[in-house]
This record gives C-alpha cells, sequence and structure tokens, in this order.
C-alpha cells in the first residue's frame, strides 16, 4: 500500500526487522554520506541526518572562505635582551 505524499520528493519505503531493531533500507537518492548518521524523533517524525566531520581538515573543507581584508599591522623584531 503506498500512501501519496504532499512532497514530490517523498517516497514510501519498506521496514524489516534486522535482529531485535527495526530497520530501513534507504534508496540511493536519500543515501547519507560516511559512515554514521544522527537520528532522532522531532514532532512524531523520524529525522536521519549526516554526522557532522570528524576531524578538523574535514571541518575547515566545508567553511566558506574569509573574504574580509585584514588591516596591515606593524610587527617589529624582538628587543634583544641577554640570558
Amino acid at each position: 500500500m503506498t500512501i501519496a505524499s504532499s512532497d514530490p520528493a517523498a517516497r514510501t519505503v519498506r521496514l524489516f526487522r534486522n535482529g531485535r531493531g527495526q530497520a530501513v533500507r534507504i534508496p540511493r537518492e536519500f543515501e547519507l554520506p560516511g559512515k554514521d548518521a544522527i537520528m532522532r524523533k522531532e514532532n512524531g517524525r523520524l529525522v536521519i541526518e549526516p554526522t557532522p566531520p570528524n576531524d578538523l581538515l574535514a571541518l575547515l573543507a566545508t567553511l566558506e572562505p574569509i573574504e574580509d581584508e585584514f588591516p596591515e599591522f606593524e610587527d617589529p623584531p624582538p628587543e634583544p635582551f641577554d640570558l
């Protein structure tokens, strides 16, 4: 039985048992990157989203470049001193 949704991007999927848990096969067009996801219930809906990057380089790759101009500043060499 397929229930029509008002969202044309929505799709009916099958639920099945996997051991003691319930599982859903995620269609290719809804695949998430990586090997882990975050799942939560929100207002009676099940929300699954990709986990945020867990290493600094992956996080930096997701950021937009900074377009601001930074002011020039004077950076004199340190004063000599005796140890």
